[in-house]
């Protein structure tokens, strides 16, 4: 018989680490697997969506998926046991601390997939506004058991959703006025791009590329594996003619070159404000190199923004956006 940790585990009635979780599957491995629609009931959640540039069956794998890991194979075992099968209920999404809106409809969707379309909506904002302590995001009526199971995913969606367009409307405001655009990167959480991507949109930044193949970014390590950072934008120029390509340089000595070979976006990466300044100067507005356009990225801080703007760069961007939004505060309240 073998005595080895592994096995100990497995065999360890009650522990956590060491075995709860099989004994946990073997006590509701007699309950169904709760499933849900794989499409939005609710059109008027689904032509928002399509509105905002997300795609609804997206959404809906999402939201089914939240849900599902929230419940781990199971049912709501506390709603199931309290709260009776035909009870009915109003559920208010309210701020409770002052932000800015992002995800509503995507956290309404949660609760129409968990409620089979039987939620109904009132939705008095619109994703991107600002909201103060009290201001109500959006309001639910449903079947009591179903607002409860879905209140966990559709608050994490939520508040995640507008921390990150909160965190980007704070850099837009600090560099209004200077033609800077705030963006984000793929700094995003695994699965959610799309969604944190929108939340920076709601905020008032832009998207850089979502995907690896919309874009060329020629970094350090391409540029150590072609030989040089004009080969490698020239490969990739060579290879993708039809797509943009961006170019990272570290130092003043590799802009002119790149440009030169005609890049379009430039990256200035770690650079000071006093060599983005420089950097901005050697590239000029006129012709021939009025073209390229120029992007702050390394370590900025939000108290940096507005001397980063100045210097004339036309980009900022920034991975803090989306990899340390902390969130908005949303709580949901039962009428």
């Amino acid at each position: 018989m073998r005595t080895d940790a592994r096995s100990q585990r497995r065999r360890c009635p009650d522990g956590h680490a060491c075995g709860k979780e099989g004994a946990a599957v073997a006590r509701r491995a007699d309950r169904p697997m709760t499933t849900f629609a794989e499409k939005l009931h609710d059109e008027r959640i689904a032509d928002e969506l399509r509105a905002a540039g997300l795609d609804p069956d997206h959404v809906a794998r999402l939201a089914r998926a939240t849900v599902e890991e929230d419940l781990g194979g199971g049912v709501d075992v506390t709603s199931e046991a309290t709260v009776s099968a035909d009870a009915r209920a109003v559920a208010d999404y309210v701020a409770r601390k002052p932000g800015v809106a992002a995800g509503i409809y995507v956290a309404a969707a949660v609760i129409d997939l968990v409620s089979g379309g039987d939620a109904e909506f009132e939705f008095p904002l619109e994703d991107g506004a600002r909201v103060e302590p009290g201001t109500v995001l959006f309001t639910a009526s449903a079947h009591t058991r179903d607002l409860l199971t879905a209140e966990r995913s559709a608050l994490n969606l939520l508040c995640h959703m507008s921390g990150i367009a909160g965190i980007t409307r704070q850099w837009v405001d600090a560099v209004e006025g200077t033609g800077a655009k705030i963006r984000d990167t793929r700094k995003t959480t695994p699965g959610l791009r799309l969604i944190e991507k929108y939340a920076v949109r709601c905020g008032g930044g832009v998207n850089h590329r979502m995907f690896l193949s919309d874009a060329g970014l020629v970094k350090d390590n391409h540029v150590l594996a072609a030989g040089g950072v004009v080969e490698a934008f020239e490969s990739v120029r060579a290879k993708y003619p039809d797509l943009p390509v961006e170019v990272e340089v570290d130092t003043l000595d590799q802009l002119l070159p790149v440009v030169e070979a005609g890049a379009e976006l430039i990256l200035l990466d770690n650079f000071t404000p006093e060599r983005m300044r420089a950097a901005v100067m050697l590239v000029g507005r006129n012709e021939p190199y009025g073209r390229t356009r120029l992007e702050a990225s390394g370590g900025l801080t939000l108290d940096q923004a507005r001397a980063v703007a100045e210097t004339g760069v036309d980009y900022i961007s920034v991975g803090g956006l989306t990899h340390s939004a902390a969130i908005l505060d949303v709580g949901c309240d039962f009428r």
